[in-house]
């Protein structure tokens, strides 16, 4: 019975994760980690998890630290840092230490991923590494009459280069240095490199691994996601957070001020962290997410004939159900819109359950015009963030032909008893529409 048990977890679970296998495939990742995670003797968990991810299609960039790695050095060699105003003095010294650390670092990491994982199904897997001087960087200079030496701060990133090796399905591994165009090393910010990078990629996600601290709300309860106002609002608020939440949170809100969609701020102490972040549907960190569309809203009476104009083909096509101009005035309060230059671009609707944690994702259009450009993804995202502040636990919805848009944002199939009990008396048996949901946290 046991083995029964756990080969049917086995089961759900692989099959719970399909949607997002199929979401992430060729998708570009950034990954940013401390030296603290390849001093961890568990490091080789993560690579192998990384080795998985690059094994699934996803098109990867792995930036790492070397702090601990570096301050060892630093004593070996009689020498320490220097801070002032919070930032890193990095004199001739301390860069050489730097330097070495950084390249043993690389290197170690380089060897892991090139032939894989020893007595794991990745061993031998020959992944392609690709490391260079992809970062173009510039002194700090001296600020408030101190000099920085060789501390710096990215300039540029060849993305035209990076994006090639991503192509050629090579992982790129970016260290902590930056160099000039007259030949210089700069020390540079992990993190620093990884926003970067990400918003010259516009990645579709940034993932920064942090050593414990999370993102915890005033009751010390892990917030699993923040919009990038909310997130600028708690940033500016007098409330305290541990200094690399705040650092991680800042590079999150600037990642996503530059094309970034989704930032994760994950605990890496976690075991398998990556995977039940990336393949679940709880996850296991906090997901800062871009205001990509600033003219996605609440929808007023004044958009109903935009809204009618927009659905009109596809009533007509029978993909949505026909509503009549009185219907949607009386139900307005329902709709979120994406206008653009005055026009209704994109629209869904929630309809919430009475005296049930339920609600219907219903009537989501986007114009053929503005297809694969993120819409449909934004308006989701808004649905799901508006459902889950009312204490909606379960979204349903019915489609004819976009069954495979359902799976790929993490609906699973369903059955008429997934709906509410008005849809339930309301269901139309000639359009034989497919019932999906989504379990929210």
């Amino acid at each position: 019975m046991r083995d029964k048990n756990t080969h049917q977890q086995f089961i759900e679970s692989f099959r719970h994760s399909a949607p997002y296998i199929h979401a992430h495939r060729d998708r570009t990742f950034v990954i940013a980690f401390g030296g603290e995670a390849i001093a961890d003797n568990q490091f080789s968990s993560l690579v192998h998890d990384i080795a998985l991810l690059h094994s699934l299609g996803i098109r990867l960039v792995l930036v790492h630290g070397a702090r601990p790695q570096i301050e060892k050095k630093l004593k070996a060699s009689g020498c320490a840092f220097q801070y002032k105003n919070g930032l890193r003095i990095t004199d001739d010294a301390a860069l050489t230490c730097v330097k070495e650390a950084a390249g043993t670092v690389r290197v170690e990491i380089e060897a892991l991923l090139s032939m894989g994982l020893a007595n794991t199904p990745m061993s031998g897997a020959r992944i392609g590494v690709t490391s260079g001087n992809f970062i173009i960087a510039r002194p700090l200079g001296v600020r408030n009459g101190t000099d920085y030496c060789h501390t710096g701060e990215v300039r540029r990133v060849e993305g035209t280069a990076i994006r090639q090796h991503l192509a050629d399905r090579r992982i790129v591994l970016l260290s902590p240095l930056g160099y000039s165009p007259t030949g210089e090393v700069f020390n540079l910010s992990a993190e620093e490199i990884a926003t970067a990078t990400a918003s010259e990629l516009h990645a579709d996600k940034l993932i920064l691994l942090a050593e414990g601290d999370t993102l915890k709300d005033s009751r010390r309860r892990l917030i699993r996601q923040i919009a990038l106002k909310e997130a600028v609002t708690l940033l500016g608020s007098r409330r305290r957070l541990p200094e690399s939440v705040e650092r991680h949170l800042q590079h999150a809100i600037q990642a996503c001020q530059h094309g970034v969609r989704r930032v994760h701020l994950l605990d890496r102490q976690q075991n398998g962290a990556l995977l039940l972040e990336l393949f679940t549907r709880d996850g296991l960190g906090t997901l800062v997410t871009g205001d990509i569309y600033e003219d996605l809203r609440e929808a007023t009476i004044d958009d109903a004939g935009g809204i009618l104009e927009l659905i009109r083909p596809l009533e007509d096509e029978g993909i949505l159900v026909k509503r009549s101009r009185e219907r949607l005035e009386m139900e307005i309060d329902h709709f979120l819109v994406i206008e653009r230059d005055g026009t209704v671009i994109a629209c869904a609707a929630l309809y919430p359950c009475e005296k049930q944690p339920l609600a219907e994702l219903a009537c989501l259009a986007v114009h053929a015009d503005y297809h694969n450009a993120g819409h449909g993804d934004a308006l989701l995202q808004a649905i799901e963030i508006k459902a889950a502040r009312t204490g909606i636990k379960k979204l349903v919805a019915l489609t004819t032909r976009t069954a495979h848009w359902f799976r790929e944002h993490g609906f699973v199939s369903g059955d008429k008893s997934d709906l509410p009990a008005r849809k339930k008396a309301l269901y139309n048996y000639q359009r034989n529409s497919r019932v999906f949901y989504k379990l929210l946290d």
